[in-house]
């Protein structure tokens, strides 16, 4: 008898520490691990911070503030095909934009130049404001959010 109960006793006993193995298991799969990095971090902001495998872009700006619209607007676009290049990523993999101009008298003008830009089938998730800038020169600026490659 009493060796039937110790074996009775093991079984459970197996039982349980494969029970136990198996929760470990399934915590740390379920366990969710959060890597943020911030790219040229300054005091202020991050140009790129990457999270999950979504890619941030913090607001782009024209590289001349004194050129028009047009331009203003190419060179803040290829200031993002630059960012997004670094951190992993191209205009295809966009999930959404913001831009802002100073004026809606800028829209169309500003939407021939993005209309070339973005690839034919990879549009994003897009807002366009009119928006006081941070210096009085400056027409258009853009935040965008992309998926990582």
């Amino acid at each position: 008898m009493r060796a039937s109960m110790d074996g009775s006793i093991a079984v459970y006993l197996f039982k349980l520490h494969r029970l136990n193995c198996a929760n470990k298991i399934s915590n740390k799969m379920s366990e969710k691990i959060m890597t943020i990095t911030r790219l040229e971090t300054k005091q202020r902001m991050s140009r790129i911070v990457k999270h999950n495998g979504t890619i941030y872009l913090c607001g782009q700006v024209a590289a001349d503030a004194t050129k028009d619209i047009t331009e203003q607007t190419q060179t803040m676009l290829d200031k993002v095909d630059a960012l997004l290049t670094q951190a992993g990523s191209d205009r295809e993999h966009i999930l959404s934009a913001t831009i802002y101009v100073k004026d809606m008298s800028y829209f169309s003008e500003m939407n021939v130049v993005w209309d070339a830009w973005v690839p034919e089938g990879h549009a994003p998730a897009r807002a366009c404001v009119a928006a006081k800038m941070a210096r009085e020169a400056l027409l258009v600026e853009i935040s965008v959010v992309a998926a990582e490659i």
